[in-house]
């Protein structure tokens, strides 16, 4: 099972300097794909019990469009293992104008990660359609 996220990372994302935002941003965004994906298996959003690997690759910045791919890898008794990468597909180009941005032929993957959910057995109402 598995979901797509589309979103513009907004100025409001940004916390550092020249727009660059934090990378926990992205791990937010990594938790949004997590529920969605527990309430189509389980019926539940569940929680999130932790990440076992977490890749910080390629900067991210207001302006920037994004799209998180999250899938569930492995299902076990209540816990839910999953796989999450975050692409930057379209960039701003402030250097030709306020207004303009390129879509990038390739996407940019900036973070990647897993980790394990879980939904506690007596919340499963699916069985993961």
């Amino acid at each position: 099972m598995k979901t797509i996220l589309k979103m513009r990372l907004s100025q409001q994302d940004a916390h550092y300097g020249g727009g660059l935002v934090d990378g926990a941003k992205a791990l937010a965004l990594f938790g949004d794909a997590a529920t969605e994906l527990l309430i189509r298996h389980d019926g539940d959003e569940g929680l999130f019990r932790a990440y076992d690997s977490v890749e910080f690759l390629a900067p991210l910045y207001a302006g920037d469009f994004v799209e998180i791919h999250a899938r569930i890898v492995k299902t076990g008794n209540t816990s839910r293992t999953m796989e999450f990468e975050c692409y930057k597909v379209i960039a701003p180009r402030g250097d030709i104008s306020p207004s303009a941005a390129d879509a990038l032929s390739e996407p940019v993957l900036c973070v990647r990660a897993s980790g394990t959910c879980v939904v506690p057995k007596q919340n499963q109402r699916r069985t993961g359609e």
